[in-house]
């Protein structure tokens, strides 16, 4: 495998990167049907996890271009929930949002492979996160490690859009020869820093074949790979 040379930063994804979105998104909801359970049984046997997922899907489709918090939208959703099973209750919505929020960010799991990979590339790159979640570094244990942080809600851009990139750019202080992005979404990520000019690594966690048209630089499983490709 031939080395990626002149690389001076490196920004990575972060759901589905550097840890398990769907996991943590899943297992906060079951906290939130939990503590519904506690206030209103009769309105948790009215709900499982994968209904709120469908609402809070449709919530996001229909706010689309009219707000990118995703903190807000959570809420509406909740708002929305409680409004579908007969139980519209703002003061509840705010409470279950707030019992949300509380375990998808205290209860993120990093992939094993994070922390070894970071402390290791810290010392010889500029590292970043360029992101469409809110997982911010410093509610995730990863405070203090990336250099530049770019989240598209606080842009009203998101990824695959280059401009996301551009701006990842800006706060590396590099070229796009010079920088390096790494994710898990060959549309978001690979064609997204591609659009920019920038080399991307897929990292194909689970080996799901590619049938796209979206060919990466590189395809890695682990981020321990990383270190065979960088010099």
């Amino acid at each position: 495998m031939s080395k990626l040379t002149g690389i001076r930063a490196i920004s990575f994804d972060g759901d589905g990167t550097l840890w398990d979105f769907l996991k943590v998104m899943r297992h906060s909801l079951g906290h939130v049907l939990s503590e519904l359970a506690r206030l209103d049984p009769p309105a948790a046997t009215m709900l499982d996890i994968d209904k709120m997922v469908e609402i809070r899907n449709k919530v996001a489709s229909r706010l689309k271009g009219k707000t990118a918090n995703l903190e807000a939208i959570r809420l509406e959703a909740f708002r929305q929930t409680l409004e579908e099973i007969g139980r519209p209750d703002d003061d509840l919505a705010h409470h279950l949002n707030n019992v949300y929020l509380k375990h998808r960010f205290e209860d993120i799991e990093l992939y094993p492979d994070v922390l070894p990979a970071l402390e290791i590339l810290r010392h010889r790159y500029t590292l970043g996160l360029v992101s469409n979640g809110n997982s911010y570094p410093e509610r995730c244990g990863l405070d203090g490690v990336f250099r530049f942080v770019v989240f598209a809600q606080d842009h009203g851009v998101e990824k695959p859009d280059p401009e996301i990139f551009r701006i990842a750019l800006q706060q590396a202080g590099c070229s796009p020869e010079q920088l390096l992005h790494v994710g898990d979404s060959l549309q978001n990520d690979v064609a997204g820093a591609a659009g920019a000019g920038i080399r991307c690594i897929w990292l194909n966690r689970n080996r799901v074949s590619n049938d796209t048209g979206v060919r990466p630089d590189y395809e890695i499983e682990s981020l321990q790979e990383l270190m065979h490709i960088l010099p």
